[in-house]
Order: structure tokens, then sequence, then C-alpha cells
């Protein structure tokens, strides 16, 4: 005797080939629609070009975007820049930002002869730098150019008085300084983490703060040297945790004596 299959069941399962195929064919229209998306051309415009807009980051007209955020980070912390107070290559900011709190303004470069410096020295030992000196230090876009990174924080902290204050800033996203990487070299590009680390295996961890500015329009174009004037204070001020341009520590001294 023949088994027979009733109709409710081949119906099910006709119904349910269908529903599959149909899922099927969805899914295929939505890679369809989604590979679509992602192959459609993008109008680069005056950016499809394998050269910056410029290569003069320094003599350009306008301000550059890196130092831009420099100076929202010192105005912000201006109150630090009081006492004795050393800054890299000349006293610019120093001055700009510490006005009326600055006792003594001294200005370290590693070669002799440039005017207005006060301290010559290699900071990855600074043997002629006495200890527990210094109530603020300004290190401006320095450390990449240093190699020994690690020596030159602890000199860093050595020369600090205790609570002294250390405000530095480098470079995330960022061309390299031809002129610079031919005189003395230029050495690393840094992240938060990095920093962070960095700089808690000398100062107390709680006392480091670690901040990044930049987004992926700001990091354009100042990959092309174009002045910050070429952007709105909204568009400069977004902040995107992927695109770091400029990094910035703040770290405080111990009260008692390095280890």
């Amino acid at each position: 005797m023949e088994r027979t299959i009733p109709y409710s069941w081949i119906g099910a399962a006709i119904k349910g080939m269908l529903s599959a195929g149909n899922r099927q064919r969805k899914s295929m229209q939505r890679r369809m629609v989604s590979r679509s998306f992602v192959l459609k051309p993008v109008h680069f415009g005056m950016l499809r070009r394998t050269r910056p807009f410029s290569t003069h980051w320094d003599d350009d007209p306008g301000l550059p975007i890196d130092r831009y955020y420099i100076h929202q980070f010192l105005s912000a912390h201006a109150a630090d820049i009081r006492g004795r107070v050393l800054e890299i290559r000349d006293n610019t900011y120093t001055y700009k930002f510490g006005t009326g709190q600055v006792t003594q303004s001294d200005v370290l470069h590693v070669q002799e002869g440039l005017p207005g410096t006060t301290i010559v020295a290699d900071l990855t030992r600074g043997d002629n730098i006495p200890s527990d000196t210094f109530d603020c230090i300004i290190l401006t876009q320095t450390l990449q150019f240093i190699y020994d990174v690690h020596s030159t924080v602890r000199t860093l902290y050595r020369i600090l008085k205790p609570r002294g204050i250390l405000l530095a800033t480098f470079p995330g996203i960022s061309q390299i300084s031809r002129r610079d990487m031919n005189r003395w070299g230029e050495y690393w590009r840094f992240t938060t983490l990095s920093s962070q680390k960095c700089f808690a295996e000398v100062f107390a961890e709680e006392q480091v703060t670690v901040e990044a500015y930049g987004n992926v329009l700001s990091a354009i174009t100042f990959l092309h040297a174009l002045p910050a004037e070429n952007l709105h204070h909204n568009e400069l001020d977004y902040r995107d945790p992927d695109y770091e341009v400029l990094i910035t520590v703040r770290a405080i001294k111990r009260e008692t004596a390095a280890p």
C-alpha cells in the first residue's frame, strides 16, 4: 500500500521553499545595493593629487593646524605657566600664555649660538641642569626629534621642582619635517596610549593627563599644509578619537623625589 502525503504538507513545503528563495533574493539585492554604495565613485576634485598644496608649513601665512591646537592646550593650562619656566628654542609661549606669573624665563637648545638661549643641554642627560629647578616646562613639538624618549622624560621629571608641571605636545598624524630630519633626525609619532604609558612610567600615573586634538578634516588640511583659517572653528574643535593630529600631556611631579 502506497503512502500518500497530505496536500497540506506539500503546500507547506512549497511555501517554505518560496520563502527561502525570496529571502535569498532579498539578501542578494541588499548585497548588490550595499556594493553599489561602496563602488560609487568619489569626486576628489582638488584633492586628487599626490603632492600637498604646500610644503612650507612654517613659512606660509596663517596659523598651522597643529599650532591652533597647541594654543588651545596652553591657553587651557595658562595658570600652570608660572614661576621659573623652561621652554625649548625660544620663550614665545612662556610670555604669550604666562603673562604676569613668570618670575624667570629660561630657553634650552641642544646647540650653542642660538640667540636667547640660556641653557645648552641634551635632554637625554641634562647633566648640567640642576635637579628640582623649574616650576613649569613647556615642551612643544620636540620629543619626536629625540630618539631616547624614555631618558628624556626622566630628565624632565628630575629638573622639575616638586609639584612642578610639564606641558608637552607632540605629533600624532603629521608629515615629516624634512629640514629637521636632515639636521638631527625625526624618529617618532605618538598615540594617546603610548604617551600615557611613557609618562606614567616616570610620573605618578594619576598625575598624567593625556588628550588628543583633531579629526579627519583637520588631519587632511594639516597634511596639505593649509592653515587653520581654511576651516570653521566647529570643524577644528571637533575631536574624533580615531584621528589624533596632536597629542598633549600635562604631568605633575610628585611631592617627593623621583625613585
